[in-house]
Formats: C-alpha cells, structure tokens, sequence
C-alpha cells in the first residue's frame, strides 16, 4: 500500500532546489519508501529517529543518501496514511536534524 506524500513548504522548496539528477534519485527513493514508511521493526523501510545530540526527534524517521550527502527527515501521519517530508537537506554536522525539530514545532507534526 502507498503512502500519500506531503511535503511541508519548505521541504518542497528543498528538493526543487536539487540538481536534477539529485532530484531524481532523491524522489525516487522517498517515492520507494512511500510504499512502506513504517518503521523497520514493523516490517517497512523507515529509520527512526531519537534523541540527536539532545534534540529531540522521536516518532521522526529519515532517509540517507550515502553518495550524495542528502539526508530526508519525515513524519507518518498513520490515520490518513501519509507521509509528511519535514526536510530535505545536506548532513552538515546534524543541522538537518536542529532543523527538522524547528519545523516539527512550527507545523506541530
């Protein structure tokens, strides 16, 4: 079953400012992952996350991209099935995760 994918203003402006070929692969894979976001314990592709050098990101899962240094941050609304895409971001000493919690409290997700 697919997930409906949302991407927060932000996260839409993010991905539309990726080179092209990074835009593919990086909406491929979020696309492949919108097929089971779960968390892994429970059978799907997310990774969750916890406490990241004391922000708290719990109830978050990401997605890495090893090559190209992305890193997708998201949240699962699992009422409606969707699954929100909070960040997308270089790794950059873990600002995307200082960031993600912002825009967490912001859209209250």
């Amino acid at each position: 079953m697919n997930w409906k994918i949302n991407y927060l203003p932000e996260a839409n402006d993010e991905i539309l400012s990726l080179d092209n070929s990074v835009r593919r692969n990086v909406k491929k894979t979020i696309e492949r992952v919108a097929q089971n976001p779960l968390p892994k314990i429970e059978g799907g592709y997310g990774e969750p996350l916890g406490n990241k050098r004391g922000i708290n990101l719990t109830g978050l899962f990401k997605i890495k991209f090893k090559g190209i240094g992305q890193r997708v941050v998201y949240a699962l609304e699992r009422t409606g099935n969707t699954m929100n895409v909070i960040i997308i971001s270089a790794r950059a000493d873990n600002e995307v995760y200082g960031e993600a919690y912002k825009r967490r409290k912001k859209y209250g997700i």
